[in-house]
């Protein structure tokens, strides 16, 4: 994003977090189909993904474009959610959410152990509504972002986040050491690994299709002893959110911890490919992840 992008962001931001949440939506939505139409490599990249997703849009173009269209409108949308998020407030929030029983029951599990919580999901949903009510009910929660540029928008995510607190940690040896201490102090973080943005991901097969996937959370996993719990987040049909979790995955030690970093993040991985497989409308991931994408 250049400077006079970033202006034009920071005054449209203003605005849309002055309307109410069904007018920032109704602006979201035109914003959406300018991008949907026009965007010279997100769109492609994007249903290119979505087919190695679902192998089945291989041969129906029209499906395929009902979906990315879908999925553009749920972005949109959680677009929207950000730009509101300096003038929210948590307790307006909560009402959003919906947590299932068995989520409940496992997010217990994994805090049981005294080890903090990893949480491990995909680009899919909201995290900042989610991660801003479980830092005030239930423990403080830290996310990793990647640092965008110009500063000026990465400190403006930072400090909204922070606002609600939301602890921003980059992707970098400071970042790591700080989650660390973090999981230390029995708090929640949370990160995905449907991309690998650092560019250091091992390869290994994603929906049948070798790819760069990050092997951080199972290693810090394998050196704490924490747990990793599976998560994804996903609107609902009145734009409201629905947290769904997977069984705990434990990264155990058998002494090769390369070997152990990739049989447990080959684990998460498979619980990963089921929440898109369930819900392709809400994952959006217009970057390249496989060979062969625009």
């Amino acid at each position: 994003m250049g400077e006079w992008e970033w202006r034009a962001f920071r005054v449209v931001q203003s605005l849309v977090a002055r309307l109410p949440r069904s007018w920032a939506y109704a602006l979201a939505l035109v914003a959406a189909r300018f991008a949907w139409l026009f965007s010279p490599l997100a769109r492609p990249r994007l249903e290119f993904n979505l087919k190695v997703a679902c192998p089945e849009l291989e041969n129906d173009p029209a499906a395929l474009r009902r979906l990315s269209w879908l999925n553009f409108q749920n972005h949109a949308k959680a677009y929207a959610d950000l730009m509101q998020l300096p003038r929210a407030r948590v307790e307006a929030m909560r009402p959003l959410l919906k947590v299932g029983a068995e989520s409940w029951e496992r997010l217990e599990e994994a805090r049981s152990h005294g080890k903090g919580v990893l949480v491990v999901s995909c680009h899919m949903g909201s995290y900042e509504v989610v991660a801003a009510i479980w830092s005030a009910t239930l423990t403080p929660v830290s996310f990793f972002a990647e640092e965008l540029e110009p500063r000026a928008l990465f400190e403006w995510y930072r400090d909204t986040r922070a606002r609600l607190g939301i602890s921003v940690l980059t992707l970098d040896y400071g970042g790591i050491r700080k989650v660390l201490d973090a999981l230390k102090e029995q708090e929640m973080v949370i990160t995905a690994i449907d991309r690998d943005i650092t560019g250091t991901g091992h390869q290994m097969p994603f929906f049948g299709r070798m790819a760069p996937i990050p092997l951080g959370p199972a290693a810090i996993a394998l050196r704490l002893g924490t747990p990793l719990l599976p998560v994804c987040a996903y609107r609902l049909p009145d734009d409201t959110y629905m947290v769904e979790t997977a069984p705990l995955v434990y990264a155990s030690s058998t002494g090769d911890s390369r070997a152990d970093q990739v049989r447990a993040t080959q684990e998460l991985l498979g619980h990963i490919e089921r929440f898109i497989e369930r819900h392709p409308e809400q994952w959006h991931v217009p970057h390249r992840i496989w060979p062969g994408s625009p």
